[in-house]
């Protein structure tokens, strides 16, 4: 274990007792790797993830408690230090530290690829400004998973990650939306969906929109139709968990009939 990175409050070893089972380990190139985790459903995970967060001495998340239980669930031994933006400027020189000294890190986010709408991208800034290895191990992801079932155009798509929380910054990226050639894609807060499908019809009444609630877990729903008709349902039954939010292109194609 490097210096800095000792056993505290912020640390977590999960032992042989704890995990069931250690996963057989096999060698990782030293630096960072950046792993893909489910976003909803525990099996959406490879086994190459499976295999790469067995074998990594350290595996940063956001928080370790939330990453030890998926961690557990899959058997995984893993030493976990918390990795977020309240504690990345202490925490990233450590890290890299680590790596210079032939380790491995593994960083994984509460779900999903990392950095996307996730802490890490300034590790992996530095990482890679360092001239240490950065790798990638693909998985699960919100935005591709609502995007490829959504019913809208593909390729191209716009990624604006969380949409903002005041209403005057949300109402200029809608409207940049419902002008842009290619399908957007946005998170949203489900306490806030209700205003921005309001905002929406205020502006276009028909114009298409998908929401996606709750990927992959129990009670995934994908609601499609226009603005209106999906402010009026969401009105009446107020959404709950996790919504991707799309919204069709200005000119959508022939195809597009519903």
């Amino acid at each position: 274990m490097q210096p800095g990175l000792e056993p505290h409050a912020d640390l977590v070893v999960l032992d042989d007792a704890e995990s069931g089972q250690v996963l057989a380990s096999h060698s990782l190139v030293p630096g960072l790797h950046l792993v893909a985790t489910p976003i909803g459903n525990l099996r959406d995970i490879t086994l190459r993830a499976i295999d790469t967060l067995g074998a990594a001495d350290l595996v940063a998340c956001e928080d370790t408690r939330h990453s030890g239980m998926l961690l557990k669930h899959h058997g995984i031994r893993a030493r976990l230090v918390s990795l977020n933006e309240h504690n990345e400027a202490l925490r990233i020189p450590q890290l890299l530290e680590h790596m210079r000294q032939g380790g491995s890190v593994a960083l994984i986010s509460d779900a999903g690829m990392p950095t996307v709408s996730d802490p890490g991208q300034r590790l992996v800034a530095s990482t890679v400004a360092a001239g240490l290895h950065v790798e990638g191990i693909p998985g699960a992801s919100a935005v591709l998973t609502a995007l490829s079932a959504s019913g809208l155009p593909t390729t191209p798509f716009y990624f604006g990650g969380f949409l903002p929380h005041k209403k005057g910054a949300r109402t200029t990226e809608l409207t940049a939306a419902l002008q842009r050639d290619c399908t957007s894609v946005f998170f949203e807060s489900p306490y806030r969906l209700v205003d921005t499908l309001a905002i929406l019809t205020e502006a276009a009444p028909l114009h298409r929109v998908v929401v996606a609630r709750e990927l992959t877990k129990k009670f995934e729903e994908f609601r499609r139709g226009p603005a209106n008709i999906l402010l009026t349902h969401f009105q009446t039954k107020p959404p709950k968990g996790e919504i991707t939010l799309l919204i069709a292109p200005v000119d959508p194609p022939k195809w597009l009939v519903w």
